[in-house]
């Protein structure tokens, strides 16, 4: 619906960073007036700062607006000119959980669990214990050590609010093979989604690219600006009254990317906190009614392809049985 390549403008906070640690960029028109504590906790969302943590550097002057130290109050300006120089972070390590895991498929080289909704899957900050990677810490002494201590293992990622199926490499082999191949986009990855509206078209490709909302960083939308190229494909599997069941099959893999795209083209997720609109009308979903339950790969070693299927959980399934004997 819309096509467009990676764009990458040196304006954005990522393309700022020379050094680790440090950034550098000019407020814009439309971000003139807002607070610098403000400002920092949004514009840093994906570094898992906090406005306190925010305030607290400002005060220290390892934040500064046009070479100067200030308030964590201060308005800025168009043109203003901010500069952060993070301190060093204190080692941190995930510790092993015995919290039960469901696992789907396990061998020497891949591990494939169904994760439940409400789970995140590794440790940062708001969420440092309680996720899979302590789980799985627990559950098998050999993850892959590419993605450091903090997401062993973990070659890609589901929501919090997002069940189903997840991939996890045991070794550095399995992470490399399993990696390329969501980077060659050769990786089955089907969802079953319920969304608010009647969806017309039978199956469909939504081909629109997704990047940070200006008013809060820690959103995503359809953009031209900063974005990056996101396919997602959708075909419908049933139809109720003011609501649709879909099956919906990731090309790529960008964050949020079926709640952004769903809600991009009139079709926002059932339940979903962020981007679905109609927190009345949940149908008891604590969360978006999103599940992964179909995924396929190669295996890293054996090079033969693999796929599972797991059901959607009851919470959905409850839902749905609500919508079937209305």
């Amino acid at each position: 619906m819309v096509n467009n390549p990676e764009n990458n403008n040196p304006s954005e906070l990522a393309e700022q960073e020379d050094v680790d640690g440090r950034f550098e960029w000019q407020i814009e028109n439309e971000q003139s007036g807002e607070r610098l504590d403000k400002h920092l906790a949004e514009a840093l969302a994906d570094k898992s700062v906090s406005r306190s943590q925010a305030q607290e550097w400002i005060r220290t002057g390892a934040i500064t607006v046009n070479g100067n130290v200030v308030k964590p109050n201060t308005k800025l300006a168009a043109g203003d000119r901010i500069v952060v120089v993070l301190p060093e972070p204190e080692p941190l390590e995930a510790l092993p959980e015995n919290i039960p895991l469901e696992v789907v498929f396990e061998d020497s080289d891949v591990i494939v669990i169904n994760k439940p909704r409400g789970m995140v899957v590794h440790p940062a900050a708001g969420h440092p214990s309680g996720t899979v990677v302590n789980a799985l810490l627990h559950h098998c002494k050999d993850l892959s050590g590419i993605n450091g201590v903090m997401r062993p293992g973990i070659v890609h990622r589901i929501d919090k609010d997002t069940s189903g199926l997840l991939m996890v490499a045991k070794n550095d082999l399995a992470h490399t093979s399993l990696a390329e191949q969501l980077k060659e986009h050769t990786v089955t990855r089907k969802y079953s989604a319920l969304v608010y509206g009647v969806m017309q078209h039978d199956k469909g490709t939504i081909d629109a690219p997704i990047g940070r909302a200006n008013h809060d960083r820690k959103l995503y939308v359809v953009t031209e600006k900063n974005s990056k190229h996101a396919i997602t494909h959708f075909a419908v599997t049933e139809r109720f009254d003011e609501y649709t069941l879909l099956e919906l099959k990731l090309q790529t893999g960008r964050t949020h990317q079926i709640r952004v795209h769903m809600k991009y083209i009139g079709f926002p997720l059932v339940g979903d906190p962020v981007y679905g609109g109609k927190s009345g009308r949940t149908l008891g979903m604590n969360g978006q009614a999103l599940h992964a339950g179909i995924l396929g790969f190669v295996h890293p070693r054996s090079g033969e392809y693999m796929e599972f299927t797991v059901p959607i959980p009851e919470d959905m399934e409850h839902a749905l049985n609500i919508l079937k004997t209305r």
